[in-house]
């Protein structure tokens, strides 16, 4: 069993990660480190402390979850693996290349791993597309389009969310989400270009972006606004022998939200509505139809560290991958 440590009890760490950690098996979670918040309420036996030092001197802690604001991850992160933990750090990573490549290379002085919490290559629509992909029913791909839209004019209540800071802004805030999925499906573009915009009223940062993926034959266009109030598609993929249109986002942040935890009858599965759209040929045969959505599963991520760190398996989300996001994440003019 890992013994694990909570940093921050937001939205990730409350109802994202604690959930999956409390219901796993191989996990106990132990501290959670806030100000504010009482997990006690929902976590009876956890302890709360106020103090990064109390999870770093407590020598029974295996693996270390940081869920705190942006700004803080790379000296976080630092600290507990100088501890002797193994961490895992919500998206993303670090403000900027160096220290993510820092923090690689501390890791492996300290032979312990890091994670980056790239939980949305295990969404339901994700899952969906790339088994359409991987089973070739568009042929090769030429076009693929994916967007992270919400329609949020007002600024939020969280002070830090709107302040200027090198990791700050919708780009760095969603855009790793989409980058990730991006090299998970075709792996690292031969070029890349894009811009940052600002479309709120009265805001100081970035709330939406435009990227374009250069894979040679393959065109790939990632996008994400605040200021999008009609549903457009998640995704759109076109091929040498189809499409596929994706239209919806994965369910399982809203289950937790509304108290669906992992493992019970219905968690991670999208409405029937959300099936997505294929129209593609088999050999003669013209097929339009929809595809059956696979459950969203984040727990295959958990269950993939716990392997890691236990039993030696390689990780699901190679850290080669993370350092690719942060150079295309820098080469933006922001």
């Amino acid at each position: 069993m890992l013994h694990v440590a909570l940093i921050g009890y937001g939205l990730s760490g409350q109802t994202i990660q604690a959930p999956f950690f409390a219901q796993h098996p191989l996990f106990r979670l132990k501290r959670v480190v806030t100000n504010s918040q009482d997990p006690t309420q929902k976590y009876p036996g956890v302890l709360k402390t106020p103090r990064l030092e109390d999870v770093l001197q407590d020598d029974e802690i295996d693996l270390v979850s940081i869920t705190s604001p942006d700004e803080t991850h790379y000296a976080y992160a630092r600290q507990c693996l100088l501890a002797q933990k193994h961490v895992l750090v919500e998206k993303p990573f670090t403000a900027t290349l160096q220290e993510a490549l820092e923090l690689q290379e501390l890791a492996k002085q300290q032979g312990k791993h890091v994670f980056v919490f790239q939980n949305r290559r295990f969404d339901s629509d994700f899952r969906t597309l790339r088994s359409v992909v991987e089973q070739g029913l568009v042929g090769i791909p030429l076009r693929f389009e994916a967007h992270y839209n919400r329609f949020k004019p007002a600024l939020s209540p969280k002070p830090w969310k709107e302040q200027v800071t090198p990791a700050s802004g919708i780009l760095y805030g969603l855009g790793p989400h989409i980058i990730d999925q991006a090299i998970c499906l075709f792996g690292k573009p031969q070029q890349v270009w894009g811009q940052t915009n600002r479309e709120r009223d009265h805001t100081d940062i970035d709330d939406a972006f435009d990227l374009h993926l250069d894979y040679g034959r393959l065109k790939v266009h990632l996008s994400a606004s605040l200021m999008v109030r009609e549903e457009t598609p998640r995704y759109v993929l076109h091929g040498t022998l189809g499409s596929f249109i994706k239209y919806g986002i994965d369910p399982q942040e809203d289950h937790l939200k509304a108290g669906l935890m992992p493992g019970m009858p219905g968690f991670g599965l999208e409405s029937p509505k959300l099936k997505g759209i294929l129209h593609t040929n088999f050999g003669a045969l013209s097929v339009r139809g929809r595809v059956e959505s696979l459950p969203g599963d984040w727990g295959i991520l958990f269950q993939n560290i716990a392997d890691v760190i236990l039993q030696g398996k390689e990780p699901l989300i190679p850290l080669e991958d993370v350092l690719e996001q942060m150079r295309i994440l820098e080469s933006i003019d922001r």
